[in-house]
């Protein structure tokens, strides 16, 4: 079968309209490949915003969270009356309270003058330090670690062992009824906290 001018100018038209239709086509699926590839770059983009949020979300809650603890830290530092001006004759009451009630043999102590821990402050607040020079006759070590751990439950104040040490008492032969095994002489820590000078 051969085609001559005649037959070409029949099919001319459908000719043309089979190209058009062919490219046509080719721009819809270049539009639709451009349309999927900047779908893909929003899609990324808009993970990575939604993670950038999720990032500070969590951000927050931790923040939250800490600003929750250090509340409630706080808020317990200031119900045990640690934050605050040093309250002397209470600590006096509270050791002498300790010695009645645990029937210590002998108790002696002397507080120093108080000082400050740190120059300058933190957060607003100053720490502040009393030096306590302690020194016990026991019947064992029990009777020291009891003293202290009721010191560090009850104190206004936040106490802190420094130092320690234990030395064995000779027995005297004459000496009757409980007589001290153990001579304590220890140095504690007082521990108050106020607000710093010019702090709101």
């Amino acid at each position: 079968m051969t085609f001559d001018r005649a037959d070409f100018s029949r099919i001319q038209v459908s000719l043309l309209a089979a190209i058009l239709m062919v490219a046509a086509g080719a721009a819809l699926a270049w539009f639709a490949d451009r349309q999927h590839v900047t779908s893909i770059r929003a899609e990324a983009a808009a993970r990575a915003q939604l993670n950038e949020f999720e990032g500070k979300l969590k951000q927050v809650r931790s923040e939250e969270s800490e600003i929750k603890q250090k509340a409630a830290l706080f808020s317990n530092l200031r119900a045990r009356g640690i934050i605050g001006e040093e309250q002397r004759l209470d600590w006096v009451e509270l050791i002498k309270e300790i010695r009645d009630t645990r029937k210590l043999l002998d108790l002696q102590y002397e507080f120093s003058p108080q000082q400050s821990l740190e120059k300058g402050s933190a957060g607003g607040y100053a720490f502040k330090s009393s030096a306590m020079r302690l020194q016990m006759k026991l019947l064992h070590e029990n009777d020291l670690l009891n003293f202290v751990n009721d010191l560090r439950s009850k104190a206004k104040a936040y106490v802190r062992v420094r130092s320690c040490n234990l030395t064995r008492i000779p027995r005297s032969t004459a000496a009757s009824g409980e007589t001290a095994l153990l001579g304590a002489d220890c140095e504690l820590e007082w521990i108050t906290i106020l607000p710093a000078k010019g702090a709101t």
